[in-house]
């Protein structure tokens, strides 16, 4: 049901917070303060219960099922005692209302309220009355714990113990030696192995030199012939003298 279809003005449609054991009490205090208004109450569930418990018989307490039935049914102050199952249902509640409309509604209803302000384009303002406030949950504190306060003599008792355990020298562990055996220093893939110099081989059938190292190709001429750091013959440059260049001085 669209919300234009409802004629009460925003500020005459309320909510009043109140928890469910107490929402015959404020229901009852609402129908003493609007006397002469044609009062209708509308429940979700239990209409002969709400009606029993009320001090005013004449009130019309109406289920949600019988609003398909009266189509005309209109009233000058609405009284939702519960929140409907859908939203759709609450506004049609609403659209009996010509002057007013409130809400009765538990803490546990409020997250379904979400879907009616949706519907109805707005929100609906809340109001508390006293005496019918929702518990205030008192949240647990952790226990502080308390340190407990030393004397001076343990206080002392506590510096000296840890001035010992600081001076005091730690014992000194030597490292264990791995004994090796001749059988497992052969297997150890860590033990050093002796390099054994390169060796000249011979000749292949294209005329290389075989060697025993892989280095030996660099290491040696064609020939087999080991190669000398500095092959190369050191090419010196002319040998300048500094104090002839330099121009006389008149």
């Amino acid at each position: 049901m669209p919300a234009d279809t409802i004629s009460i003005k925003p500020n005459n449609h309320r909510i009043y917070q109140c928890p469910n054991d107490k929402k015959s009490d404020l229901l009852d205090k609402l129908i003493q303060e609007n006397p002469n208004a044609d009062i209708l109450v509308m429940c979700s569930k239990n209409p002969q219960q709400i009606k029993e418990k009320l001090q005013n018989k004449d009130v019309r307490v109406i289920e949600d099922k019988e609003l398909i039935k009266e189509k005309d049914l209109t009233c000058e102050y609405l009284i939702s005692y519960d929140m409907p199952i859908k939203a759709i249902v609450y506004m049609a509640r609403v659209s009996k209302a010509v002057q007013k409309a409130v809400m009765l509604l538990d803490e546990s209803e409020q997250k379904a309220l979400h879907s009616i302000e949706t519907l109805l384009g707005r929100a609906i303002k809340q109001e508390r009355i006293e005496g019918f406030e929702y518990e205030v949950k008192e949240s647990k504190k952790p226990a502080e714990h308390t340190k407990k306060k030393l004397s001076k003599d343990e206080i002392k008792e506590v510096a000296k113990k840890r001035y010992e355990s600081s001076t005091q020298e730690k014992p000194k562990f030597d490292k264990p030696k791995r004994d090796f055996k001749n059988d497992d220093k052969k297997d150890d893939k860590w033990a050093k192995k002796k390099k054994s110099p390169n060796k000249f081989l011979g000749k292949d059938e294209n005329g290389k030199a075989i060697f025993s190292g892989k280095s030996g190709e660099r290491n040696h001429r064609h020939d087999g012939t080991p190669r000398d750091k500095y092959d190369a013959p050191k090419v010196t440059g002319k040998k300048i003298n500094i104090k002839a260049r330099k121009p006389k001085e008149d």
